[in-house]
């Protein structure tokens, strides 16, 4: 039944969809009804300064597969065209993936959710033991296109419960063979859609009486894509809160399986999210591209992220180091005992294993973390973070300690420039030796509207990106298009 041996731990690798990390009972917010995460938090370590590559989905994504930053993989927006039929494209064409890696190390790999990296039959590839993918990369949750047995289907019940239910059964299946598996579950929540029935009734009621007095709300940044009221406003936190509580409960049943079955000891469980989310904060709902100037404040760029397995890793521990996605791909390979093909000269990811075994480490050089988004780059300290913006010169600095909610922008102030040279350098240096030239995101006209091709299908050798900004007075928005935080 799947493997025991401790030579060859199983994984189950769960990732949300536009989750930030104040988003969870255990990081203190005092709302949301979180019960199996924070069972899950205390089982193992959580991760309190956690940031994903690139604050949209699926570079993101593309980082967690492959290990390289978006500058080096080419995906820098969200995925707009390209999921299947003629002009399908694959997005991940020529890279080498985590799962690929797996499989070549007798581990049988399986997908069930959100893949939205192009040419959604390309994920056999990756995941050749079993795919369970949907058909685009959000949208509706009943009623959602999913790709099963190489047909599309369209899904009557609730998506988040339809995927839960794939991945139970794939671990049924387990028990045919002996070898350990690698199972991604990738929710599409809590990405919107949130309001008109989209979740289960008997948990949007649970937020009936809420009074979301720590979601901040009442202003409207102003360079926010989305204009919103707050009647709206609490609709949305009703329908966002209620597909987190429903993912936790699904969440339990997938570690309530591994138990029945005898495998949690020998499973490395590990719940993150893609990109980080505002509801409201900054006076902006969405994420990286909820601003007409693409943001890198710490609600859209840091996500949750916990890591368990009994026996392994010493329960009830958090941590504050700095960890970026990048640093998944080589921390997973030196854990299973799988050489990297890429040095740290080649890609920058660092292994974190030492920190999950309780062992020291060295963190980040200076203690530092990148993010990028097309023409918009990040380099954050403990205690600094700057933003440079290549097109616009709008650039920012934030003294983190005593400005962690980020309101105050030093950047041009005199007394500040040492520190903005400083850190300007360190992020150009940092991006000069990881960026592909090719691929370099400071020179693309990413807007956050959706990359339409691969650039290594292009022959001018310029991403394809729809230039047509829009905003909408509604924060519900359409699902099937994305725009700052609507897909």
């Amino acid at each position: 039944m799947a493997s025991k041996s401790r030579q060859k731990p199983n994984i189950v690798f769960i990732l949300s969809d536009d989750q930030g990390a104040w988003a969870m009972r255990y990081a203190g917010n005092k709302h949301i009804i979180t019960p199996n995460f924070d069972k899950l938090a205390q089982s193992g370590i959580k991760f309190d300064n956690f940031f994903c590559s690139s604050p949209v989905c699926s570079p993101a994504r593309a980082t967690i597969l492959t290990g390289k930053m978006p500058s080096q993989h080419g995906v820098q927006d969200w995925v707009r065209a390209g999921h299947y039929g003629e002009g399908s494209v694959d997005y991940l064409e020529g890279q080498i993936t985590l799962p690929e890696l797996l499989t070549a190390k007798g581990y049988d790999c399986a997908l069930s959710g959100k893949w939205h990296l192009g040419d959604v039959f390309k994920a056999k590839e990756r995941f050749s033991a079993h795919t369970y993918v949907h058909l685009k990369g959000a949208g509706h949750y009943y009623n959602a296109p999913m790709v099963k047995n190489d047909e599309i289907v369209y899904e009557p019940g609730y998506i988040t419960d339809c995927i839960t239910d794939d991945a139970i059964a794939y671990l049924d299946t387990t028990g045919e063979n002996d070898r350990p598996f690698y199972l991604s579950v990738h929710y599409t929540a809590p990405h919107n859609p949130w309001v008109d029935g989209e979740h289960p009734e008997e948990i949007v009621r649970r937020y009936d009486d809420c009074e979301f007095d720590d979601v901040p709300q009442g202003f409207i940044h102003e360079d926010a894509v989305y204009r919103y009221n707050q009647e709206d406003a609490r609709e949305c936190l009703k329908g966002y809160y209620a597909a987190i509580t429903a993912m936790d409960k699904n969440v339990g049943r997938i570690i309530d399986k591994l138990e029945q079955m005898g495998l949690r000891e020998n499973t490395l469980v590990i719940y993150t999210s893609d990109n980080g989310f505002n509801c409201g904060h900054h006076g902006v709902w969405g994420k990286g591209n909820a601003t007409l100037s693409l943001n890198m404040f710490d609600t859209s760029i840091k996500v949750p992220a916990i890591i368990s397995q009994p026996g392994f890793i010493k329960p009830g521990r958090s941590t504050d180091a700095l960890i970026s996605q990048y640093d998944f791909f080589p921390t997973l390979l030196e854990y299973l005992g799988i050489d990297n093909p890429y040095t740290q000269e080649d890609v920058p990811g660092k292994s974190f294993l030492p920190l999950l075994k309780e062992e020291p480490m060295e963190e980040h050089e200076s203690l530092v973390v990148y993010d990028e988004y097309g023409p918009v780059r990040m380099v954050r300290t403990k205690d600094w973070k700057y933003v440079h913006r290549y097109e616009t010169g709008k650039h920012e600095l934030y003294d983190l300690v005593s400005d962690p909610g980020e309101e105050i922008n030093l950047y041009g102030r005199e007394d500040m420039q040492k520190r903005v040279v400083s850190m300007r350098a360190a992020l150009q240096e940092w991006f000069d030796k990881y960026t592909d030239e090719v691929f370099d995101g400071s020179c693309q006209p990413v807007r956050g509207n959706g990359q339409i091709n691969a650039i290594h299908l292009l022959k001018d050798g310029a991403l394809a990106f729809d230039q047509n900004r829009k905003t909408t007075t509604d924060p519900k928005g359409d699902p099937s298009v994305e725009a700052g935080n609507i897909k």
